[in-house]
């Protein structure tokens, strides 16, 4: 299936330049290359996912409309203010506008398909991972953080079905919730990939998430991640891929730096051997399995003024003391953290926490709509970055998100009269916003404004409603 529109001038027609430009498609910039119109395009027709491609609500207009909602901090974000948003697009470009019912757009959006905008994010997490200089790698190599987070959403009979809300709450209380785990690149901060599914239930942790997506990972990544997913059968999975492994020792195994070959102080190699086999597991990947798992373990000490020193021991493949000495090993593990880091951006930032459509079907749309915005707003950082010689994570996500927003109707429509003059103060502008960057700043966890509490739902909605009634 192809599409009809021009994909140069939105002014003809709406195309996905409308969703391409505002994301630094200007040549000669770096990265300028990683998404364009076609690319988009490409990944919605292979999947025969283009619709309505004369009218007004097409599949770039929907896109970038959503792609808006996503972007936004989840206030002023409801389906009016997209639908004025194309209103405002259709009239710029000299298109026939839609009305105020937000019926024809909610529509629409169903119709954007979860894995043509999943192959988009794999696809701009991929090309800044091939296009990112080698002073933004861990000793020449990519890291992969890996970590999960849980996201609620609207208490729907649809929603409650796919996502079961805690069983400790009570019937009509709660909200529907579901567990993620996500790839990230330490180099670009981008997501790599992305899991969901029930918060609980069988092969409903992170760890039968990760398994999922292990193709996700290149030979000769390093994955990182907490003491979770410290398991003989992950660590043996990940290597059958080419993949080392940086993480922290699960708490129920017993470390003894008296044994093995010793490397230096509180550092040595040691063997691991083949545990039954688990019930999610096939007899023919267990046979796979290798029946020994030679390993590195070292153990530092983290220390922080006015709080108690905290003893890590790590577990890694990372066997050469020469080529990875312990310092440095240490530090890749403390990079971990950025995982953290990025995951509030996503539910705080913009609003994961707690999404808004009422179907699953619906939720997996926002979700991939949504890891599609924050990726692009890392290309954005990552570009600033190389003009400016910093790194992506030294800059602030939040800036260069108001930075897209503020002037994304400008550049879709190409009214812009001097679009590279205006993406080289942008481009200065978030540079200069680095993070953690406050010399002097202090400040007390505390609120000034007080605010009025109110008491927490205990029972349904519809047993309160009826007990006012009858006062």
């Amino acid at each position: 299936m192809t599409t009809t529109t021009d994909l140069t001038d939105p002014r003809k027609s709406p195309s996905f330049d409308t969703v391409a430009q505002p994301f630094l498609q200007q040549p000669g910039l770096p990265f300028a290359g990683v998404l364009d119109a076609a690319t988009i395009a490409r990944a919605f027709a292979e999947q025969g996912a283009l619709f309505a491609t004369d009218d007004i609500f097409s599949t770039p207009v929907v896109l970038w409309a959503f792609l808006a909602q996503a972007l936004r901090d989840g206030k002023g974000a409801a389906c009016a203010a997209a639908v004025a948003d194309i209103t405002t697009y259709q009239s710029q470009i000299g298109a026939p506008a839609p009305c105020g019912d937000t019926g024809d757009y909610c529509r629409a959006r169903a119709k954007l398909d979860p894995a043509a905008l999943r192959r988009l994010v794999v696809h701009i997490a991929r090309a800044l991972q091939d296009q990112a200089p080698d002073d933004w790698l861990w000793r020449g190599r990519h890291a992969k953080l890996v970590d999960g987070f849980t996201f609620t959403m609207p208490d729907t009979p649809a929603n409650q079905a796919a996502f079961p809300q805690l069983d400790s709450q009570a019937p009509g209380v709660g909200f529907p919730i579901a567990r993620a785990c996500v790839i990230l690149s330490l180099a670009t901060a981008a997501v790599c990939d992305m899991a969901y599914g029930p918060y609980q239930g069988k092969a409903t942790g992170e760890t039968a998430l990760l398994r999922q997506m292990l193709d996700s990972f290149d030979a000769g990544d390093v994955a990182v991640f907490d003491r979770y997913y410290c398991s003989y059968m992950m660590i043996a999975q990940l290597r059958a891929y080419g993949v080392d492994v940086c993480m922290r020792k699960h708490q129920r195994r017993h470390s003894d730096f008296r044994t093995g070959r010793r490397l230096g102080p509180d550092d040595h190699i040691i063997t691991w051997h083949r545990p039954a086999k688990p019930a999610w597991m096939t007899d023919e990947d267990y046979a796979a399995i290798p029946l020994t798992l030679t390993l590195r373990e070292l153990r530092f000490e983290v220390t922080e003024p006015g709080r108690r020193p905290e003893t890590i021991t790590i577990i890694t493949t990372l066997l050469d003391p020469t080529a990875y000495p312990a310092k440095a090993v240490a530090q890749l593990y403390e990079f971990r953290w950025n995982a953290e880091l990025d995951i509030r951006t996503h539910k705080q930032g913009l609003s994961l926490d707690h999404l808004r459509c009422q179907t699953p079907k619906m939720v997996r749309r926002e979700l991939w709509v949504t890891m599609l915005g924050y990726n692009l707003i890392r290309k954005l950082t990552a570009t600033a970055a190389a003009v400016h010689g910093k790194k992506p994570r030294h800059v602030g996500f939040t800036l260069a998100c108001q930075s897209v927003l503020s002037s994304w109707m400008l550049l879709a429509t190409d009214t812009c009269r001097d679009r590279k003059a205006h993406w080289d103060i942008v481009l200065a502008h978030v540079a200069a916003n680095e993070v953690a960057n406050r010399p002097g700043r202090i400040e007390p966890r505390v609120l000034k404004r007080r605010r009025h509490g109110y008491p927490l739902m205990n029972k349904p909605r519809t047993a309160l409603r009826k007990e006012l009634a009858k006062t």
